[in-house]
């Protein structure tokens, strides 16, 4: 049985689906249970990783676990290997984590602690693990869906720079393999799409995917602060703006690894866009 963490989220709304076509026994674990609709077959447990005990009903005669943190968990919260504790106490032998590129290329960024922390205690398990490291994610842009709803704009910081952010689908596909296959224990992969986007071609994306000219209006990094705070921790922001605004080269980088684990190319923002685009019509 592979049990999924943060079920609902942009990765696991797909991850679940995937694994329960693919014939997996499935547990699809959130904070609340709500109106979650779940293939067939898929039961579900609400969990909180703010109470790692809380987990054990869902781990009980597991296999694989799909592990993430979001939210004020990848700021503060249970010591990583009390975590690891109670999933390898349930009889777990693999994990796959969702870290971030940013664990490795911004090693001074207090925002990325929790996440090296838990790398850290998967590295010194007795664990099969895989740690999965995505760029910025494509559905980020969902944050534009009332302004372009309402007004076919889209309001960002640093209209013109580029970064090769990834399709959540994709994310998805590679922690399934990962979490199916043999030969992905000790791996690290790096995922990105296939080429840097800006904010500006993703407005243009947007706009062709809706049969529509989306604006595209530029917004101050003070701006743009102000509006993620309401929704993200300040050192998280801090440090999304800076690697919005000013990229070191390694976050520039297109990563191989999507194509080398699934045999297909990464998807494009394009793509991801006319998949999507109910949601901003």
């Amino acid at each position: 049985m592979i049990v999924v963490t943060g079920a609902t989220g942009n990765i696991g709304s797909s991850l679940v689906p995937l694994l329960a076509a693919s014939g997996a026994q499935v547990t699809a674990v959130s904070r609340r249970a709500g109106s979650m609709a779940l293939p067939d077959g898929v039961r579900h447990v609400a969990a909180d990783l703010a109470d790692p005990a809380s987990l054990s009903p869902a781990l009980a005669g597991a296999d694989a676990l799909f592990l993430l943190i979001s939210g004020e968990q990848l700021i503060a919260g249970p010591e990583p290997e009390e975590v690891l504790g109670v999933v390898a106490e349930a009889g777990v032998r693999r994990v796959v984590f969702v870290s971030s590129v940013g664990t490795q290329t911004r090693p001074e960024a207090a925002g990325y602690d929790r996440l090296r922390a838990y790398e850290n205690a998967l590295r010194a398990s007795s664990l099969e693990w895989t740690i999965l490291r995505p760029g910025g994610f494509f559905s980020n842009t969902y944050a534009w869906v009332e302004s372009v709803r309402g007004e076919q704009t889209v309001a960002a910081p640093f209209g013109s720079v580029g970064l090769p952010s990834v399709d959540p689908a994709d994310i998805a596909a590679v922690a399934a393999a990962a979490l199916r296959e043999d030969g992905h224990a000790g791996r690290i992969y790096t995922l990105t799409g296939p080429a840097l986007s800006t904010p500006r071609e993703q407005a243009a994306a947007l706009g062709a995917a809706l049969g529509t000219e989306v604006r595209f209006v530029e917004l101050s990094p003070a701006q743009a602060r102000e509006g993620m705070l309401r929704f993200m921790p300040e050192s998280v922001v801090d440090h999304t703006l800076e690697i919005l605004g000013s990229p070191t080269p390694d976050e520039l980088l297109i990563s191989p690894d999507i194509e080398k684990v699934l045999g297909r190319g990464a998807g494009t923002y394009a793509q991801w866009a006319e998949r999507n685009r109910a949601v901003f019509a």
